[in-house]
């Protein structure tokens, strides 16, 4: 799972970026010369721990979640200026956006756009989207239709279908209404999947709040639901979580006690992206290494076996399936088999979360 974060200039990125990763990023002010910050966050998973102690692997592996955090503006997208190619590019290949918006007041670092609103600043965001969107469509109208004049007979349905397409989904944006709002058939949205339209993609906001406003998370979150009920709202303090981030676990665990702060940014942003994304978990296990993967909901188990290798997926025979519940009961796996719950699964079989999942295969 691959997040882009996004947001205004002074709005807390990087400082959430450090905050998610546990990372140690430099959090300065906007300079478009900064490279991108990337990073990792292990995805917090009791029953991978549990796996491990059953089967005793040299190597446990979590599942993981890939954060970029650029050093560039929105009002970079869609332009000839700045980063708006790099910007676009690290955006383009997310799974999922990330928008950060600042509640916070410091009168050292003022907001650049003179004032604090969450809800300026969402629509701010979202409307730089739509732009970059609309800037990629009216190239490709214009595209198709000087390429219709030359189009041979068979070419000109399957240029006039994609021009109408495009030309609904471009009245649409310029209402307002995002892509991954328009309700296109299915079959629509394969045809513009190659675009990675950014109105297409998943979104998820992080409200950065200040240590003084914990209290307040409760509403901050509803308020901003409220107004913008597609997308998952998680409120959190960016600084304290970065410096908790920093602490040893037990530490940590100790000081969200006494402050109130609850899950921690990581797991709550993973929780999030987990559901936004409609991901699951299944597992391998086996004495070298007991493994996370994440893969969507509805995935077979060929596809599955895919993300492990494509040697997997190509040779693809069957799979040996159980829950994690049922091996739990059981206390291993050759009580599983004796009992039958170790089950023969085809390549119709559709991967459940907590899957513990033997391939095999054949090349």
């Amino acid at each position: 799972m691959k997040i882009a974060i996004i947001g205004l200039p002074k709005s807390g990125k990087t400082t959430i970026f450090n905050a998610l990763t546990k990372g140690q990023a430099t959090t300065s002010s906007y300079s478009p010369s900064l490279a991108p910050n990337i990073g990792i966050a292990k995805v917090p998973d009791s029953r991978l721990a549990a796996l491990s102690n059953m089967f005793h692997p040299k190597k446990t592996t979590d599942a993981e979640v890939n954060y970029v955090d650029i050093a560039g503006s929105p009002k970079t997208l869609g332009s000839k200026e700045g980063l708006g190619g790099e910007f676009l590019s690290y955006l383009t290949t997310a799974d999922a956006l990330l928008q950060v918006i600042r509640v916070f007041e410091d009168a050292a670092l003022p907001h650049p756009e003179g004032s604090i609103s969450a809800k300026r600043d969402v629509d701010i965001l979202n409307m730089e989207l739509s732009f970059s969107d609309l800037a990629i469509i009216e190239k490709r109208i214009q595209k198709l239709k000087t390429g219709l004049r030359s189009a041979r007979t068979s070419e000109r349905e399957t240029y006039q279908k994609e021009q109408t397409l495009l030309e609904k989904i471009k009245l649409s944006l310029e209402a307002d209404v995002p892509i991954r709002g328009q309700n296109l058939e299915k079959d629509e949205l394969k045809k513009i999947s190659n675009y990675q339209f950014l109105t297409a993609k998943p979104m998820l906001i992080a409200l950065n709040i200040g240590e003084n406003q914990l209290e307040q998370r409760a509403f901050l979150t509803e308020k901003i639901i409220s107004l913008h009920p597609e997308f998952p709202v998680a409120a959190l303090c960016g600084k304290l979580e970065m410096e908790l981030g920093q602490m040893e676990e037990e530490e940590a665990t100790e000081f969200r006690k006494e402050m109130g702060t609850g899950m921690s940014a990581q797991d709550s942003i993973v929780d999030l992206s987990y559901h936004l994304l409609n991901f699951i978990s299944f597992f391998t296990t086996g004495p070298d290494e007991v493994k996370a993967w994440t893969v969507p909901t509805g995935i077979s188990a060929p596809e599955a076996a895919g993300k492990i290798h494509s040697d997997l997926q190509r040779g693809f025979i069957r799979a040996e399936v159980i829950s994690y519940d049922d091996l739990m009961k059981c206390g291993n796996m050759a009580e599983a088999r004796k009992q039958g719950l170790l089950r023969k699964e085809g390549k119709q079989y559709i991967v459940q979360d907590g899957d513990v999942i033997t391939f095999l295969f054949n090349i």
